[in-house]
């Protein structure tokens, strides 16, 4: 089971990075003390003290102290034939790549970054006799691209990145374009804020709709707003939160999850949609 990508000490920093709330600064709006704070950060359990600091923070109590206490994984996405995600090393940091593809009419798929290494992602598309035929960047930041030359050249596939973050040989794409994958159709969404161009890629024509997010969105969490932590909580409400619930989210690091369950269960959404 690939563990959750943040801890609760991982979320607080990550939304007083992004509302530029210093460790003093928050003490005194929650009312309690500096030490609790460090503690906090820490990685300490302290019910109270996150139950005060969560609404000065934006974020949601109830869901905070849940994942403080280990009571909340997303239920296991069963990856039935059509999906597969992969989980390789970057530098000792997790990081996910997938492939999707139509099991029904050409096997046609397209793959979702490229992880660290995508020997693993080329023998799944041999061993199902897949005609890769679409490389999608979510963003360019290295984990997530570091093994894209090999990638292509062993697949021939076309790839495209977000028009605000160039990568050398790849076709820039705005917000709006939409390929086609034998009876699968992928639409794109800006969701930028955690990187200049984060474009989430909607998989629609199977059982259940995916969602492909990159770092903008995580299970439990989401990626730091490092370009406009604003825009990124925005376009993670309008663009992803606003899916059906049952639709897979397909997170750059962490476990897969769903839209419902991020819904209720993610401290910085739950009970704003």
């Amino acid at each position: 089971m690939i563990p959750l990508e943040d801890n609760v000490s991982d979320i607080i920093g990550k939304a007083q990075h992004g509302l530029r709330i210093s460790d003093t600064e928050l003490a005194e709006k929650a009312r309690v003390s500096s030490q609790k704070i460090r503690k906090l950060r820490d990685g300490e359990f302290d019910e109270l003290a996150l139950l005060r600091v969560a609404p000065v923070l934006g974020l949601a109590g109830r869901a905070l102290c849940e994942l403080a206490r280990n009571e909340w994984h997303p239920k296991k996405i069963d990856e039935r034939e059509g999906l597969a995600q992969f989980n390789t090393q970057y530098h000792g940091m997790a990081v996910n790549a997938y492939l999707v593809w139509d099991p029904t009419t050409t096997r046609a798929a397209a793959a979702f970054d490229t992880g660290a290494d995508c020997s693993e992602m080329v023998r799944v598309a041999k061993r199902e006799k897949l005609n890769l035929k679409l490389i999608l960047l979510t963003h360019a930041h290295s984990d997530h691209v570091a093994d894209l030359p090999r990638l292509r050249e062993e697949t021939g596939a076309e790839v495209f990145t977000p028009a605000r973050e160039s990568v050398p040989g790849a076709e820039a794409i705005e917000e709006g374009k939409r390929f086609r994958l034998g009876n699968l159709e992928i639409d794109t969404r800006l969701t930028w804020g955690h990187s200049p161009g984060g474009m989430t890629y909607v998989v629609n024509g199977r059982a259940r709709p995916i969602a492909i997010v990159g770092d903008s969105l995580f299970a439990g969490s989401m990626g730091g707003g490092n370009v406009s932590y604003d825009d990124a909580l925005r376009n993670n409400l309008e663009k992803i939160l606003t899916l059906p619930d049952e639709t897979i989210i397909c997170p750059g690091h962490g476990p897969m999850t769903t839209v419902g369950e991020e819904k209720e269960h993610n401290p910085f959404f739950a009970g704003q949609v």
